[in-house]
């Protein structure tokens, strides 16, 4: 009999390179600091002494990634990275380079709560992401709407459930099991959930949205399922920063509605720097830098704050979403 199959490794590959993979994979994401604190105890496991966590270099950690990332590569994983849009720190991520939402969860949750991730996600791509409002959030209240899925011939039916027909399914066929949605209370057990595994981030103004490690997993399978290569509009859903050019859910936009620029708020400094006036480089309009792409989209409206000084402000971004293409 054969034995079994091993991966090929990389020349000089070690126990410590075995154990930060591991370590990594544990994890799923890893900041420099976090990777020092790391390395540091490996190293000392390995060479029998103390490791002081400040000897640990960014090169020592650039090459335990590249190495890792050869290791793994003949797995269908990859090691990848991204700033923080909002904090701008820099975040490695451990990923599955062949992802889709369904079989990177469907290990750790029910049918019924990976159909309701999806819908979340069709929400925040498409319902709530348009030209004149790219939110790409959602808040707690915009959750709750999608707990079920939309009936049959509703407008509403998602991408991401390619058009489901929710509680009508399966009258009369032989279509697969029917998915009757999630009870609220499931919801919000399923929104603290992706929180903690680190699938969604939750922000101070209560809204939900992708995570650095779901952008760099899920960025193929987002373009391939909420952008069309085949439009005549410039426009498309899933959008990416003009000065790193990585994927972008939260920062600024060109004031001209039709303009495509965006910018992370983390980039906009050494962008500008490097150009004479402070103008779209696409449009040449002014940039204000008061046009934004995420939750401020909303929360920078005044009829945003001012629903939020009333009794019932808490679902004051739906109702803002809505007036606004109601503008249309």
């Amino acid at each position: 009999m054969d034995d079994e199959w091993e991966p090929p490794l990389p020349a000089g590959y070690n126990d410590t390179n075995r154990a930060f993979i591991q370590a990594f994979m544990a994890r799923g994401t890893l900041t420099f600091p976090e990777a020092q604190k790391i390395l540091a105890e490996i190293k000392a496991v390995a060479n029998g002494q103390h490791v002081d966590v400040r000897s640990i270099t960014m090169a020592d950690f650039e090459n335990y990634v590249r190495t890792a990332r050869e290791a793994v590569s003949t797995l269908d994983y990859d090691i990848l990275s991204m700033k923080h849009q909002s904090g701008g720190e820099r975040v490695w991520a451990f990923i599955n380079a062949h992802s889709d939402p369904s079989t990177q969860i469907a290990t750790t949750l029910t049918p019924e709560e990976v159909a309701c991730f999806k819908r979340l996600l069709d929400a925040m791509f498409d319902e709530y992401n348009t030209p004149r409002m790219e939110v790409m959030a959602i808040d707690e209240a915009q959750a709750l709407k999608v707990s079920r899925p939309p009936r049959r011939g509703s407008t509403a039916a998602g991408h991401a459930d390619g058009g489901g027909d929710g509680d009508d399914a399966g009258e009369g066929s032989s279509a697969a099991p029917q998915d009757r949605g999630l009870k609220h209370s499931e919801v919000l057990a399923l929104l603290s959930n992706l929180v903690a595994s680190g699938w969604l981030e939750k922000s101070h103004g209560g809204f939900y949205g992708l995570s650095p490690k779901s952008l760099m997993e899920l960025m193929s399978w987002l373009m391939a399922t909420y952008n069309d290569p085949d439009s005549d509009e410039e426009w498309q859903r899933i959008k990416f920063c003009e000065a790193c050019k990585e994927i972008l859910t939260y920062g600024q936009r060109c004031s001209e509605r039709d303009c495509t620029v965006r910018l992370h708020d983390i980039c906009t400094d050494a962008f500008w720097r490097l150009h004479k006036d402070k103008k779209c480089p696409k449009c040449h309009t002014e940039w204000d830098g008061k046009h934004f792409v995420g939750e401020r989209a909303v929360t920078s409206r005044s009829a945003f704050q001012k629903g939020r000084r009333g009794r019932r402000g808490g679902r004051q971004s739906e109702r803002v979403a809505e007036d606004d293409e109601a503008e249309d």
